[in-house]
Order: C-alpha cells, then structure tokens, then sequence
C-alpha cells in the first residue's frame, strides 16, 4: 500500500530547495561568487576597452590640408574668366609643393600657356616655352609617389621618361585616369573653379591656348588681375582702326639710271 507523503512536508521542502537552484553558479577558479554583469557595466567595459586600443593604434596620417590653410593654397587666374583654387599636400608631396610655391612666388608661371590639352583627360602647362621641353632653372625632382588617385581635379606633376625629371610642368586631371597612379607625383587637388579649368582650349598644341595670367599663393592676397576682353582686337582681325592716322604713301622706287 503506497503511503501518500502529506502536503506539509511538499511544501517545506519546496522552500528549502528553490534558494539552491536559483543560486547563482560559482566561479571555476577559487569558488568566488561571480555577480550577473548589468548593461550599463558592459557598456562601460567595452568603453575603456576601445580607449585602450585607440590608444596603442598606429598614428593617423596627416590630414588633408583645411582651405583655411592659405599657406598651401594655390591660385590660378586663367584666361578662361576665373581663379582656380588649389590645395596643396606637403604631407604627401612636399618637394613638390615646396618647388610650387618657389616658381609662383619668382612669377614663373605667369603668362605661361596649356600647351598639351586632352579632352576627357588631361590640361598640361608650366612651360615656360609653351613647347612642352621646357622648364625652370632649377634641378629636377625625385618622385614623391603615393596612393592619391588621379581623379577629376587632381593636379600632377609632368615628367618625361625618366621618374626623377619632374621640373615645372604639371597638369590637372578632367576625368578619372587611374592608370597613372604611382606614376606620377600628385600634389594637389582642385577644389574651386573647375569650371575654368574645363574651357581650357583643346589641342597639342591648340590654336589659340588658354594661359594662366597670375599664379600666387593664397597667403600673398593678390588679387585677381583685370578682366580681359574676349573680343578679339581690330589689328588681329585686319580691320583698320578709325582712330589710327592714315599713313602716307611710300614714295615709289627710284627708277635705275640709264647706261
């Protein structure tokens, strides 16, 4: 005969038994109680854990210069009708920046023309002969290559065959050209008046080339020179001028003397 055990003893052992299972688990190492972790302490934890790893990560790279950085700004007043803001990078080129600003400050570049201009690629200047040979006085540079891309408005440095030939000439990009990454020594970027750089006339050379009136570095506050009229001149055109005095006639030739 099965003996019913009575209500009272379920219910006393019930309360002796659900403080252990509901103990939390011991630690494997020492039998130290470990607490549950509340959200707010993970939250803290991971926290000071990325301060530490953002605190031993290698150095951030130099950031792009602010166009507050007048130093490194560089303008281009261009016979298409405007100024051409460029920045510059010495932190990554800065042989080359350095090379800028002393050509632009003796006034090199100004009245130079674009004498090598590829639709959909490339405009190329800072030939002082506008023959595409031609340089400054100083000696050539050695590469400054890096992983800036050649993307529209990029401005880079032109060079012959030989990667250490860099001078004076450069040339900005019109449209994306990968292709001359790691080749060529960028320097700069567009970031005002490309709209300008856009009308430079086409050709290798062009007809009639487009050429940078004033080069000048931000911090020297030149102001843009004077607009120049885009109608051509009555003398080009073979027009006479209605304010001109007309000249004499030459004097015929003398007739030879007879034997």
């Amino acid at each position: 005969m099965t003996r019913r055990i009575p209500a009272l003893w379920l219910a006393v052992a019930g309360v002796l038994v659900a403080p252990l299972l509901s103990a939390p688990l011991l630690a494997q190492s020492g039998g130290k109680e470990e607490a549950p972790i509340s959200p707010a302490a993970t939250a803290a934890v991971e926290k000071a854990a990325k301060a530490k790893a953002a605190s031993t990560a290698a150095p951030v790279p130099a950031a792009v210069p602010a166009a507050s950085d007048l130093e490194n700004t560089w303008l281009l007043d261009l016979s298409t009708g405007g100024r051409v803001t460029i920045v510059l990078r010495p932190d990554v080129a800065p042989e080359h920046v350095a090379r800028i600003k002393t050509l632009t400050r003796e006034g090199f570049y100004n009245g130079t023309v674009f004498h090598r201009v590829i639709e959909g690629f490339m405009a190329q200047g800072g030939d002082p002969t506008g023959s595409g040979t031609g340089g400054s006085k100083l000696p050539n540079m050695k590469p400054e290559f890096s992983d800036l891309p050649h993307v529209r408005g990029a401005v880079s440095m032109a060079r012959a065959q030989e990667k250490d030939s860099a001078n004076s000439q450069f040339f900005i990009i019109l449209l994306p050209t990968m292709k001359l990454d790691h080749n060529y020594t960028i320097f700069g970027r567009v970031t005002g008046g490309m709209e300008f750089v856009d009308k430079i006339a086409p050709g290798e050379p062009p007809a009639d080339p487009s050429k940078i009136i004033q080069a000048s570095m931000a911090s020297d506050h030149k102001a843009p020179p004077a607009p120049q009229s885009t109608i051509p001149s009555a003398a080009k055109l073979g027009i006479p001028s209605l304010f001109e005095t007309p000249k004499a006639p030459a004097a015929p030739a003398a007739v030879p003397p007879k034997k």
